[in-house]
């Protein structure tokens, strides 16, 4: 019997679904079971949060209804394959029992049964999927697809889940094909998605379950409390503890991505200056191999991609934070290494700054990427010289001051936080003496934390710039200036506003039938303490608000405190007496005034001002037109535009400020990077004011922000020459006269 090689290869693909599909329906019938000690962990975890929680007493056993959406939220964040019948069924078998469940005996069968429900609903919806991409598609309709369905309610019924899913395959193919794909070509991929989801969710084990349920539960108090499974807390201790060979970036899986949460300085991400924090992941190529599509794969698994041999290259495909179409991908090549501190250490500069009258003034910039301490006795070899944060600021300053920088900005843009010791140290470099912070308990008690040194380092002028992901020890600087009106702060509209403190406690030392057994436990991440300024204000939710607010992408993202669910609220207590006050207001608004009237008329806040207007109206754009033609001319419109910011770009890269680096350890390598997105099939990268594509070294070309800080410094000198402008006989921005 002889076969034509169509029906051959049709019978292949028949045998291959079925296999599929048995392999999936024994998947069904999978029965999941806590270890005894997941169950003594279970309640031990809810009694620590209910002891130890700052938020404790918000948080009742009534708001455990919370947690059956939630975390079928946390398997399903798109809503698409659970039905709304599912999630009443759910509330009516689990909500009046679950609190005493969890807390009393340990209990967590809810966690099971839901992901079963899910399983199968995946399942059955996955095999739909091949049978659907066998047929044909229209892509001429006027229909539209709302991408972002996490507000959503999940689908009424069988049918309306058919609809959306019809809806979401023809998503998906088009995004396929605007990256160079034919239709065929775009059918094999998107198959391929779905039979690695398969595969995927056939990894999935108890224990994840277990983690994602009562990471689940813990979040009810606030986001950043959170269970590590044994596995999990063991790689979170080699990350603490030892060095890994890797990107240098911290990742998290929302709704089956993984997300970049955060970004070592120092690591080869952090140089290479490509992958940025809230850029999605869609595939990891190792050198010489084929592209691995890692979308729903479990996180351990991601990391033991990314991680490989030292100087070994690896090729991400990131959809970008910053993206405003779903499809855009860029390609992002990284060189692994040892992530190394002293590459970020603080590092400065002196740029020559127009003035008045022709004249140049020099202006000092120090760059802090976190609040590091000095390298403790087991530190790498290559780290013992490592000092301080508030060691190395002050060594810049002098650095600076000799010479001859008229004024300082201290930059702490995309600075997380660090020891809260170094930024009461480092503070003190700039004021005289007094509190800095003030640290509440969950028992209610205020410790405060004060700089005893009365000597200053620098007592110039000085402007303290921000972003949005300036958070927790940054913001304490930040806004401990600011309330002694030491100096003026710019930047995005706030800061990040994590204004709370985390702690690790090992479950296996809170159960003593544990305690001599080498079984393996979890570990809890509990919210024990909050931060307040000086002034009894709370950097929680709100932040630091600039002094200076200036146009900013960044404030269009959802990547502040005040995005997450549960986050702790804003509030106030009594301040701690210290002995200083804000900036003068007539002062701060003649400052603002000024830059207004730049922002108004200067070609570079134009530039800035498109970027952030074009990407706005990018993000009220909710639903995706599902007509092919129409999304390659939004396309081109799209790219013609990156065209002409770029050439804005080049043509103010010419009249950039020259400027002058001053490191403390030699400057590292530029790492190798990726091509540029337009070069690759995967679509033009997202415009960026602050991209650094093109940067010789360590500071940005065209750097809007950094340039507009120091034009504000130069106003409060010119304004200080002023008599009638001084204040208590002290120059603006500057520390009191000793």
């Amino acid at each position: 019997m002889r076969f034509r090689m169509k029906s051959v290869r049709h019978l292949a693909h028949t045998l291959a679904l079925l296999l599929l599909a048995t392999t999936a329906l024994g998947l069904t019938d999978r029965k999941f079971t806590a270890s005894p000690t997941i169950t003594a962990e279970v309640s031990t975890m809810v009694k620590m949060l209910e002891q130890w929680h700052y938020n404790r007493d918000a948080v009742r056993s009534s708001d455990y209804a919370q947690v059956i959406p939630d975390y079928m939220a946390s398997l399903d964040g798109q809503k698409l394959f659970f039905l709304h019948s599912d999630k009443t069924d759910f509330e009516t078998r689990f909500n009046k029992t679950l609190y005493w469940n969890i807390s009393a005996i340990g209990k967590i069968d809810a966690a099971y049964d839901v992901f079963s429900v899910y399983e199968k609903r995946t399942t059955d919806r996955i095999n739909w999927i091949f049978t659907e991409l066998d047929g044909k598609f229209d892509f001429t309709t006027n229909e539209v697809y709302r991408v972002d369905r996490t507000k959503s309610e999940w689908p009424a019924n069988p049918g309306a889940a058919d609809e959306l899913w019809r809806q979401r395959l023809k998503y998906e193919l088009i995004a396929e094909m605007l990256n160079k794909k034919t239709e065929e070509e775009a059918k094999q991929t998107v198959r391929k998605r779905y039979e690695r989801m398969l595969k995927n969710l056939a990894d999935i084990e108890a224990s994840d379950l277990a983690e994602l349920f009562l990471s689940t539960v813990a979040r009810l108090y606030d986001p950043h409390s959170t269970y590590f499974s044994a596995d999990t807390y063991e790689d979170f201790g080699i990350q603490m503890k030892l060095e890994l060979v890797g990107i240098g970036a911290l990742l998290g899986i929302e709704e089956d991505l993984c997300s970049v949460k955060e970004i070592v300085p120092g690591g080869p991400a952090d140089l290479g200056k490509q992958l940025k924090p809230n850029d999605k992941i869609i595939s990891v190529q190792q050198e010489n191999g084929e592209p691995v599509e890692i979308i729903g794969m479990k996180l351990r698994k991601i990391v033991d991609l990314i991680r490989g041999p030292k100087h070994s290259k690896v090729t991400l495909l990131v959809q970008p934070a910053e993206a405003t179409d779903p499809s855009s991908r860029r390609e992002v090549v990284i060189i692994r290494d040892v992530v190394k501190l002293n590459s970020a250490r603080a590092h400065g500069a002196i740029f020559q700054v127009p003035g008045a009258n022709g004249e140049t003034v020099p202006m000092g910039v120090i760059t802090l990427p976190s609040f590091y301490g000095p390298a403790g006795k087991d530190a790498p070899e290559a780290e013992k010289e490592k000092t301080s944060a508030t060691q190395d600021v002050a060594k810049l300053i002098t650095q600076l001051t000799q010479a001859g920088a008229k004024g300082l900005v201290l930059d702490l843009r995309r600075n997380g936080g660090g020891y809260l010791t170094e930024a009461t140290q480092l503070t003190g470099l700039f004021i005289k003496q007094g509190p800095v912070v003030q640290v509440k308990s969950s028992s209610g008690e205020i410790a405060v934390d004060s700089d005893e040194d009365s000597q200053i380092a620098y007592d110039g002028p000085l402007a303290v710039l921000v972003d949005r992901f300036s958070a927790s020890a940054s913001e304490i600087v930040a806004g401990a200036l600011q309330n002694y009106g030491r100096a003026i702060v710019i930047g995005d509209s706030s800061t990040h506003g994590k204004g709370s403190v985390q702690t690790v406690l090992e479950m296996k030392d809170f159960l003593p039938q544990l305690m001599r057994t080498p079984a393996k436990t979890g570990a809890t991440k509990i919210t024990v303490q909050k931060y307040y300024l000086p002034s009894g204000a709370s950097t929680q939710l709100k932040g630091v608000v600039p002094d200076i607010v200036l146009p900013s992408i960044e404030d269009h993202l959802p990547i502040g405190e005040s995005d997450m669910p549960h986050a702790l609220v804003w509030d106030e207590i009594p301040n701690s007496f210290f002995d200083g006050n804000p900036l003068d207001p007539q002062l701060v608004e003649s400052l603002r005034q000024r830059s207004i009237e730049r922002q108004g008329k200067l070609e570079e806040f134009t530039y800035l001002q498109k970027n952030v207007d074009w990407f706005r109206s990018r993000q009220e754009q909710k639903l995706i037109p599902l007509n092919l033609e129409t999304r390659k001319a939004q396309r081109e419109v799209d790219a013609a535009f990156r065209k002409e910011m770029k050439e804005m770009k080049l043509k103010l890269a010419k009249d950039d400020y020259p400027y002058t680096e001053f490191h403390l350890v030699p400057p590292p390598p530029k790492p190798i990077k990726a091509p540029p997105a337009a070069d690759a099939e995967t679509g033009d990268a997202e415009p960026d004011e602050l991209s650094t594509d093109d940067d010789d070294g360590s500071y940005a070309k065209v750097d809007v922000n950094l340039r507009e800080s120091f034009r504000v410094i130069y106003d409060a000198i010119k304004l200080g020459q002023n008599e009638s402008n001084l204040a208590n006989n002290r120059l603006p921005l500057t520390a009191p006269r000793q």
